[in-house]
């Protein structure tokens, strides 16, 4: 009997195992490859555990087998001598053979990857209970980045922030019928308290539109106190059945932007206002091109009048929506009885948008940039944007070498870039290469003695591994070496951004027939073709090659146009794609 490492339900690497008579060496616990964390997965590490004990037990009595817990000793001989080798720094980084990787190639399997990277660049861990995680201080430092900017922006634009409850009473999602419908299958609910059974079961907030508009109805009462425009940095609970970390979780971090209108026409301005702030937060900050568009009405938001999107190319070319507003109408603003007095005194409903970005975001920015070393951040949100390692092998030279480490350290910091000296002992400096590589830092800066005789020091870039990313005789001057840093900064950034955007043109293909479409599909690109379909025509794409309408995109060909689905004449074209 053999079970690879990975072969249970896409369970992370194994570290203990039982040898059986056969010779064959079984996994028994799934732990994350280095750091003895649980893997991700939605069942549990005990039932992976569970499993792979209950199939051993099965094998073994069928074989009149007896196994035993202990390793072969030419497998133990070999792990002491890996472990032997990562702690010492051996084959890390700088010269020799390269050290075998913690994580996956990304592309021998891109969801394994991905897990992987999570894991080994200390980003989040999973929780207790299947399907939450624990943020980790560096994965959240980069949601720190997203709510400095975003929240500023909102500011600008006249929004203020509140917070509203996290328990909702059943009923108040119950008045909205399109929107209970879409949220049904993700409520969880809270049905005792204090030892008793509730009046009324209670929602935990899967969104706030409806006790936003419970409040609404209680503070607007006149043209005066509109327009309202509110949002709340809040944790929301959807019971997903498929998790992964970031992407799709039971609990997640978001912001949600809820405001009020007097006119149907400011509501629609609002909403695409926003669409605007997300796409330029995606593209000036998390260097991710995006495609700004309209939702159709199957993927429009429960309770919508209209849906916008920013639509992102991931690694494994499927779409991510990264950020969305809604045009919401009057559909809340009638459910709740949201009304004001309009100049003339007559009672009219509100119109009303909603706008939220999530964590997920965090999860576009891995899937897009990394590679096979692990995160490649853009530095504008680098929790770390430089590091320097110095590089002393004599006790002689430790002052010089910490001396021009200092005075590189201070003048970044002056002029606001986030640096860190790693000027620890435990760890050799190939050790530390590999470990800022995975987790992401834009810029390493190495100083050793000779670099401090020759007044200048190395340079590597993140987004260029090895020596193509490497630069020599980058000036020791603390200004020039701040210009040289800086400038290199901002080379990234935008390196970042044209590579995605390269990958993202290249993968996109343009349709005229259905079966140009499911080839597409079946290269896993997005196809862009003419659409006058309905419904159901989209409801038959979706079934048949999994891929769903993305978006309909803002900027539109202008020419005649004929709709690769049913050969009707088309006045849009739209993307279709299979998505995260």
């Amino acid at each position: 009997m053999h079970l690879s490492s990975h072969g249970l339900n896409g369970m992370g690497r194994a570290f203990m195992s039982v040898r059986m008579s056969c010779g064959h060496v079984l996994p028994v616990r799934c732990f994350g490859a280095t750091s003895w964390q649980p893997c991700f997965v939605v069942r549990g590490h005990r039932f992976c555990q569970q499993k792979v004990r209950g199939q051993y037990t099965a094998a073994a009595s069928a074989d009149q087998q007896t196994a035993t817990t202990e390793v072969p000793k030419s497998n133990k001989q070999q792990q002491q001598k890996k472990q032997s080798g990562q702690k010492n720094g051996k084959n890390a980084g700088g010269k020799g053979k390269k050290s075998e990787l913690a994580v996956t190639p990304k592309s021998e399997d891109f969801a394994r990857w991905y897990i992987d990277v999570v894991r080994e660049a200390q980003l989040a861990s999973n929780g207790p209970v299947s399907g939450t995680m624990v943020i980790r201080p560096y994965g959240y430092a980069l949601w720190e980045f997203l709510q400095q900017y975003l929240d500023r922006r909102f500011k600008e634009t006249g929004h203020e922030n509140a917070y509203f409850p996290t328990l909702i009473p059943l009923s108040f999602i119950q008045k909205e019928a399109s929107h209970v419908e879409g949220f049904a299958p993700e409520l969880a609910l809270v049905t005792k308290g204090g030892g008793k059974d509730l009046d009324e079961p209670l929602v935990v907030r899967p969104t706030s539109e409806t006790m936003v508009n419970h409040m609404f109805a209680q503070w607007i009462q006149g043209h005066r106190d509109l327009p309202l425009k509110i949002n709340q940095w809040a944790n929301v609970h959807r019971w997903e059945m498929r998790t992964k970390p970031f992407i799709r979780t039971l609990e997640f971090l978001w912001q949600e932007g809820h405001t009020a209108h007097a006119t149907a026409e400011e509501a629609e301005q609002e909403a695409r206002d926003m669409i605007g702030i997300y796409a330029e937060f995606a593209r000036d900050v998390a260097a991710m091109p995006v495609l700004v568009g309209r939702k159709s009405r199957l993927e429009s938001f429960a309770g919508a009048d209209c849906t916008y999107t920013i639509e992102a190319m991931m690694g494994d070319r499927r779409a991510l929506q990264a950020g969305t507003t809604h045009n919401l109408g009057t559909n809340f603003a009638k459910a709740f009885g949201t009304q004001f007095l309009d100049e003339t005194g007559a009672r009219q409903h509100v119109h009303q948008t909603s706008f939220g970005m999530s964590t997920r975001m965090i999860g576009g920015i891995i899937m897009m940039h990394g590679d096979d070393l692990g995160l490649r951040l853009p530095p504008k949100m680098a929790p770390i944007q430089v590091v320097i390692v110095p590089i002393v092998k004599k006790e002689a030279d430790t002052e010089d070498v910490m001396q021009a480490v200092g005075a590189l350290h201070a003048a970044a910091q002056q002029a606001g870039l986030r640096c860190k000296v790693d000027a620890s002992t435990e760890k050799t400096p190939g050790w530390k290469f590999n470990h800022y590589e995975m987790k992401g830092v834009p810029v390493r800066v190495e100083v050793g003695p000779r670099d401090v005789q020759q007044g200048s020091c190395v340079v590597s870039r993140r987004d260029q591994p090895g020596k193509q990313g490497k630069q020599f005789g980058v000036p020791l001057e603390p200004q020039p070496f701040v210009s040289h840093v800086q400038g290199l900064l901002q080379d990234i950034q935008d390196s970042l951004y044209a590579d995605a955007q390269a990958f993202t043109d290249s993968n996109i293909a343009d349709v005229r027939s259905y079966e140009e479409l499911q080839a597409a599909v079946a290269e896993r690109k997005w196809a862009r073709g003419a659409w006058a379909g309905s419904d159901e025509d989209e409801t038959k794409i979706k079934e048949e090659t999994g891929a769903t309408l993305r978006c309909i995109p803002f900027d539109q060909p202008r020419s005649d146009l004929t709709c690769f689905f049913t050969g009707q004449k088309a006045s849009e074209v739209v993307i279709f794609a299979k998505a995260h």
